[in-house]
């Protein structure tokens, strides 16, 4: 074998492991492209509050999350595709090598920064740390770079239109999938509460969790200057220093923290009822809702008539939403759904449940199943076993005689 054919066949094995890692990255995010968008989230949140990095373009960028995270999962399965058969290989392999050089500065900004924890490369289903991703994108850069020099010896492998006809058939499959995906649910959920999972379970650590530890700074001035003290260092005999405000720094990140960290559920008196709802023993169906004034009604009279044949069968239903009172309260009053509300972090909503609204059947904190608003199921489909249900979810108190006489 002649130099030129071993150069050949290295390009052609680069060619592969490029094409077919872009062509995976960009399913396993099309699997779940809002977890994507939450990421990007995340990196604006934080070049604006943190870096303070044109705060007002990050906020608008922010709000066309889900926008940008649809086209670059596109891309990356469409690029992938052309570095595969040599579709329009010169103009690929630039814009490949731009793409990964982007991903690059975002992993080594979520290494050396610490303002985010992961950069999502592999959506929720493989997690890579930090200092993984980043090492896995200077490989990846470097190969594209190989492609990028070496560019002029890439042949397409079919005729034009055959070659045309692939990528918008590509298109077509991106597009269709995370189109599916957003108006039902994932086809593989990874995330700590998918069915099969119990959430009391998640949220409970084991012996080897190791909480984060802080270190509490207070922020004093002093003619003009401020300065940052700790309990330990605080000039505590000079009354001329003027406090300022209070900050804690990360000291140690957690270590082995329990997959479910900040799921909470309270009524609107301020009442915690988390442990209450998660150990009740009979079925209960969750209504998720991130935004209630958000949510998607187009099949809310099969969601009503599911409500109103669990009422006859005991079975409960509760809503948890991150709007306030008055809000559920004109949602369930105009829809006619006679079910109560409990107040829930928005951001945990959208990561217990990825349509807006979404539906959840808990037996005993294990999660049974999981729709979208266009796949509530019907009553009769479930079989429920409703023994358990005969028990009141929250114990009221004994009525007390009153053996006191008048005289």
């Amino acid at each position: 074998m002649n130099g030129s054919k071993i150069l050949n066949f290295f390009l052609g094995l680069i060619r592969l492991i490029v094409g077919v890692l872009f062509i995976f990255s960009g399913l396993v995010k099309a699997n779940d492209p809002s977890g994507l968008a939450y990421k990007m989230g995340e990196f604006f949140e934080a070049f604006a509050s943190k870096d303070h990095f044109m705060p007002k373009l990050m906020e608008w960028l922010h709000g066309y999350a889900l926008p940008f995270s649809i086209l670059m999962i596109t891309f990356e399965i469409v690029a992938g595709i052309a570095i595969l058969i040599g579709y329009r290989y010169k103009l690929f392999s630039y814009l490949i090598f731009l793409l990964t050089l982007f991903f690059t500065f975002l992993t080594a900004y979520a290494l050396f920064s610490g303002n985010v924890k992961e950069c999502g490369c592999f959506g929720d289903c493989i997690k890579l740390t930090a200092m993984e991703t980043f090492v896995k994108d200077l490989i990846l850069l470097a190969l594209i770079l190989v492609l990028l020099l070496f560019r002029n010896r890439i042949a397409q492998l079919f005729s034009n239109k055959i070659a045309g006809s692939i990528m918008v058939l590509t298109l077509v499959f991106c597009f269709g999938v995370q189109w599916y995906v957003l108006q039902h649910l994932p086809f593989k959920d990874c995330l700590a509460y998918k069915v099969g999972n119990n959430i009391l379970h998640e949220m409970t650590p084991d012996s080897t969790y190791r909480p984060a530890v802080y270190e509490t700074k207070f922020v004093y001035e002093k003619g003009g200057v401020n300065k940052n003290f700790t309990e330990k260092d605080y000039p505590w005999q000079d009354s001329t220093w003027h406090f300022v405000s209070q900050i804690s720094d990360l000291v140690k990140e957690a270590e082995n923290e329990p997959k479910i960290h900040d799921f909470g559920i309270t009524d609107y008196d301020g009442n915690v009822q988390t442990e209450t709802i998660l150990n009740y023993s009979g079925n209960v169906f969750l209504l998720f809702s991130e935004n209630i004034t958000k949510a998607n009604t187009s099949n809310i009279e099969k969601l009503v008539e599911l409500v109103n044949t669990c009422k006859k069968n005991n079975i409960l239903v509760l809503g948890l939403s991150g709007s306030d009172d008055i809000a559920t309260k004109e949602f369930t009053t105009k829809y006619h759904l006679d079910i109560p509300f409990y107040s829930t972090d928005g951001t945990v909503i959208k990561t217990a449940m990825r349509t807006n609204p979404g539906l959840m059947l808990m037996h005993a904190g294990d999660v049974k199943g999981k729709w979208s608003y266009l796949d509530y199921p019907k009553y009769s489909t479930l079989n429920l076993d409703t023994k358990d249900n005969a028990i009141p979810l929250f114990a009221t108190a004994p009525v007390v005689e009153d053996t006191t006489q008048s005289h």
